[in-house]
């Protein structure tokens, strides 16, 4: 992996994020993936934020609260998992419950925003941004589900979907081309662990101020190359599984498909009235898988 003169985003997440120094560059990002201007007040306690030597295996979660009163649950993941989906049901769910107090009614229930930042190929999709919200439509007439006047003002929301959790899945580890937006210039960084040249997205100037390799120490730089090194064969892993899958499956077609040009041959003698005993003899069949034709 080329060396870049910043640090990478997903190590950048378990090692410096937290800090409120670095607040900037988290609100950045969210401000630019969510289109509204994020403020973070705090830090919230997550089990995720736990130090763990085998960096490319590594899970962090970041919970961070805006002025109002929203969670943002933020999840780097390297490694490809399978029940990704349901893992990020799972963190909403709990997160939902995890801050609302005994006894309170379910009207003080909190808005989550799932980001998650995946650096492996999660379902299929061409796009690198997906989002998901819950809407509710009539199985009759399709319409829409709306909130009633009273709750718009209750609630201060417009819509059912703004009382649900929103997921953002960013899905950045083959974005490598000229960025010409905002979150294009975000996933590159993302990706690659540099900044696009001119690159003006919400958070950009806190990374190249903040994130650069050369203010960490020889310790830190020490962890941080071994962590690009684990990304290396992470992605090496991933790609050698692939090209054998792709050659098993080359082989196994190959296979199948001189089987099958045998059953051809063997009807096609069947038909002309050859005995069983020549027909195994020529094709390779046994006599039950010819008397079967």
């Amino acid at each position: 992996m080329a060396e870049n003169k910043y640090i990478r985003f997903d190590w950048a997440m378990k090692r410096l994020l937290r800090q409120k120094a670095n607040f900037g560059i988290l609100e950045g990002l969210l401000t630019t993936l969510l289109g509204m201007k994020i403020k973070i007040r705090q830090m919230l306690e997550s089990e995720g934020n736990q130090d763990d030597e085998n960096d490319k295996y590594n899970r962090v979660d970041m919970l961070a609260e805006n002025d109002k009163g929203e969670l943002f649950l933020i999840e780097v993941q390297n490694n490809t998992e399978y029940a990704y989906f349901q893992r990020m049901l799972f963190g909403t769910s709990k997160l939902v419950t995890e801050y609302i107090k005994k006894g309170q009614g379910y009207e003080n229930v909190r808005k989550v925003y799932s980001v998650n930042i995946v650096y492996f190929s999660l379902g299929k999709g061409t796009d690198i941004v997906y989002h998901g919200k819950t809407e509710f439509r009539g199985i009759h007439n399709g319409d829409l589900l709306e909130l009633s006047p009273f709750q718009r003002q209750k609630f201060n929301v417009d819509e059912v979907s703004d009382l649900y959790p929103e997921y953002y899945i960013l899905k950045v580890n083959d974005f490598n081309r000229v960025a010409k937006s905002s979150i294009e210039e975000w996933a590159y960084y993302l990706n690659t662990g540099d900044v696009p040249k001119g690159a003006k997205a919400p958070g950009m100037e806190e990374v190249k101020e903040q994130l650069k390799v050369d203010r960490m120490s020889k310790a830190e730089r020490s962890a941080y190359y071994k962590h690009l090194d684990n990304i290396v064969i992470l992605r090496d892993n991933i790609y050698t599984e692939r090209e054998e899958g792709r050659l098993e499956g080359r082989a196994e077609g190959r296979e199948e498909g001189r089987e099958e040009e045998r059953r051809q041959n063997a009807r096609r003698m069947k038909d002309l009235g050859l005995p069983a005993e020549t027909i195994s003899t020529v094709t390779g069949l046994t006599l039950e898988e010819v008397a079967e034709l």
